[in-house]
């Protein structure tokens, strides 16, 4: 029998999910079906009841609803219980609700496997304190980078996270007009750059070799991919892998086997 899967969001239609997941479903020899889901900005829980109902296994979460389905499930993995938001939900057959956050592995395997950027002993900027943040301070501070800054318009957001953070690293935070010296990588996890706009930082703020990463993408490039061009980064990179990496540690949660995901990236870029 077809196992049935979804992809939340408000706005869902531009997702790529389903395309990753079908991918991953024909590669591994599994029987499902993915779709998207759009949900009433208030309407989640009574969206996630709909859901279960009509017997699916489990769901992906995009913008906007990461902290409220953190909110909503029963249980949930210690990571997501840190990052304070959830992007994988399983259905368990109690009726009861899991989630965990796998934003954080997909962008590390992104940076580190697919692209080969070194985190250990560097000095990493992450923009950003909302959800798609909060999701990936954790992974990123194993790989022991020198020093992790969370630079946020509200600087209070990002000295919070930091705190929240701190056991598991050299972690601090603040506003932007707090961030000081260069960084050799900086990652952007606002969704500004998909409005065309970059948070304000310094000229001079790329190391020689930087890398810089966009957690959202688009089929150009975003702003924060054109300013980091303009600004001589060494490595520019736009979320796509990050998207594919966190599906396929999503699709070994809920069936098991962890599928390849080189060929499904080349896919998806087109």
């Amino acid at each position: 029998m077809t196992d049935h899967y979804a992809v939340i969001g408000n706005p869902i239609k531009h997702s790529k999910s389903p395309l990753i997941h079908t991918a991953f479903a024909k590669q591994t020899d599994q029987d499902l079906d993915y779709i998207t889901k759009e949900i009433p900005l208030d309407g989640l829980v009574e969206g996630l009841k709909q859901l279960q109902q009509a017997g699916f296994k489990g769901i992906n979460v995009t913008v906007p609803f990461k902290e409220q389905v953190w909110q909503a499930v029963d249980t949930k993995s210690d990571h997501a219980s840190r990052a304070g938001a959830v992007n994988t939900v399983v259905f368990n057959d109690d009726g009861t609700l899991y989630g965990d956050n796998t934003d954080g592995i997909g962008l590390c395997r992104d940076l580190v496997d697919n692209n080969g950027i070194e985190l250990k002993d560097k000095r990493l900027l992450l923009l950003g304190a909302g959800g798609a943040a909060r999701g990936v301070i954790e992974p990123l501070l194993s790989y022991q980078p020198a020093e992790l800054v969370i630079a946020n318009r509200t600087a209070s957001k990002a000295q919070d996270l930091a705190e929240l953070f701190a056991e598991f690293g050299q972690v601090s935070g603040g506003g932007y007009d707090d961030v000081s010296g260069s960084f050799d990588v900086i990652i952007n996890a606002t969704a500004a750059s998909l409005h065309g706009e970059v948070p304000p930082l310094a000229d001079d703020i790329l190391n020689g070799g930087a890398s810089c990463y966009d957690m959202m993408y688009s089929n150009e490039d975003t702003a924060f991919i054109t300013w980091a061009k303009q600004h001589g980064a060494a490595n520019t990179v736009d979320g796509l892998g990050m998207l594919a990496e966190q599906a396929a540690e999503a699709f070994r949660i809920w069936r098991g086997v962890k599928p390849e995901t080189t060929t499904v990236i080349k896919q998806i870029r087109g």
